[in-house]
């Protein structure tokens, strides 16, 4: 790494999570700040970022975890979040459009199967997206269950169905998707994402997130080669953990974006108050305090988000003969430590991008400026999977010694 370039702790933000983070991190900080460079002209345009996500596919950022043999960087799961973290910097509409192709490779990664963990190995290290088709309606659906159909045609296979929050799939060259077969079992997926009777909607309308592509993909009658459906077992043991854990790097990322901006915005304020404290606003102390505690929030969430990664790298490297033996209960142990992580990051993240408003004056409320865009993308990331239901199996595992269910679903009814 060059003497000049500046490391992660040179910024205030700590020590990377290992020795050689920065020389990991140095060649693609440069792809972030092009990305964050145009973040709010594309948030106030709804510009999605696929000239973005390309940038991040060519430079092999979306390869990250892979072995270097198969064209990746290797890097461990620490490394990986910090990475997430720096990105969602840039923008965090970015990370969440790429939220289910990380995920998926976590399960390549971790596949017993070892043809389905080749071919897919080689499809990501050579750049192919992988885009989520899990959530649906749930309306009239049981938790747990799919209305989409996964059905034998000779040799071939047809997906019908709708589904919802697919986030990414705009993007990608795969759905990874869940369904019900002619037994009413549950079955996985890749469906080529630009197969005739895929059809991949920008309908999502939330206030924040406006650029994840999170809408409808639906599927009539599409016709996928048998190798495309996915083995038993397929998803890894830290899934619920690792996903939940992409959103708190966003909220620790984003956080650092706005701390960042509350600086230079002070910096640069010349417009002072009657009943103020200086002759400029980086001056007064009650101004720097607010600056400081936008901050503080930032480098705290960074750091229980990067102790959370240390949980998931240890179940990755756990021997697989205690997963076989039924005594491994490291995956459950480490979403429980996310679930911990999740309500101390969400609250001190949108309190942050609440009071960095209090540091500036009614100037700052202009669009132009952007600065809403942090509340309403972490007020967008934290509803994803309620904190209250993270709290209430922290308190149940505490108390009672219950371990919570290892996935986070929704419907319209619980199984009876």
């Amino acid at each position: 790494m060059s003497s000049k370039a500046q490391t992660q702790a040179d910024l205030g933000w700590g020590a990377g999570p290992s020795l050689r983070y920065d020389d990991l991190a140095v060649r693609f900080r440069p792809l972030f700040q092009r990305i964050r460079e145009r973040a709010v002209a594309r948030d106030l345009a709804r510009d999605l970022p696929f000239e973005e996500i390309n940038w991040l596919r060519e430079a092999g950022f979306t390869a990250l975890r892979l072995p270097a043999e198969w064209g990746g960087s290797g890097a461990t799961l620490p490394e990986f979040f910090n990475l997430l973290i720096e990105l969602s910097e840039a923008d965090t509409n970015v990370t969440n459009a790429l939220r289910s192709h990380f995920g998926f490779t976590e399960d390549v990664l971790n596949a017993k199967d070892e043809a389905w963990r080749r071919i897919w190995l080689e499809r990501i290290g050579q750049g192919e997206l992988i885009g989520s088709g899990f959530s649906e309606p749930g309306e009239g659906k049981t938790i747990g269950t799919y209305s989409t159909t996964l059905v034998s045609d000779g040799e071939k296979f047809i997906v019908n169905g709708e589904k919802y929050y697919t986030s990414g799939s705009l993007f990608a060259d795969w759905i990874n998707l869940g369904a019900k077969n002619a037994d009413d079992v549950t079955v996985g997926a890749l469906v080529p994402a630009r197969a005739p009777g895929v059809d991949v909607i920008d309908d999502w309308d939330g206030f924040g997130q406006a650029l994840s592509a999170s809408g409808t993909t639906r599927f009539s009658d599409v016709v996928i080669d048998a190798d495309l459906v996915s083995p038993i077992g397929l998803r890894c043991r830290y899934v619920k953990g690792f996903f939940q854990l992409v959103h708190l790097a966003s909220l620790a990322g984003l956080g650092r974006a706005a701390a960042s901006d509350v600086a230079r915005l002070v910096a640069e304020r010349t417009r002072v108050y009657a009943h103020g404290n200086g002759s400029r606003s980086s001056e007064d102390p009650q101004v720097l305090q607010v600056v400081g505690q936008v901050r503080g929030a930032a480098y705290a969430a960074g750091a229980i988000v990067l102790k959370a990664a240390e949980a998931l790298q240890r179940v990755y490297e756990a021997a697989p003969e205690a997963l076989d033996s039924g005594e491994d209960k490291s995956g459950v142990l480490a979403d429980l430590e996310v679930s911990q992580a999740v309500t101390v990051v969400t609250n001190l993240i949108l309190d942050a991008t609440t009071i960095l408003f209090d540091a500036l004056g009614a100037s700052a409320v202009k669009r132009g400026l952007g600065l809403d865009r942090y509340w309403r993308n972490a007020r967008t990331i934290s509803s994803h999977n309620p904190r209250i239901y993270h709290q209430r199996n922290i308190g149940h595992f505490a108390v009672n010694g219950v371990y919570p269910n290892p996935y986070f679903e929704q419907g319209g009814a619980k199984p009876s």
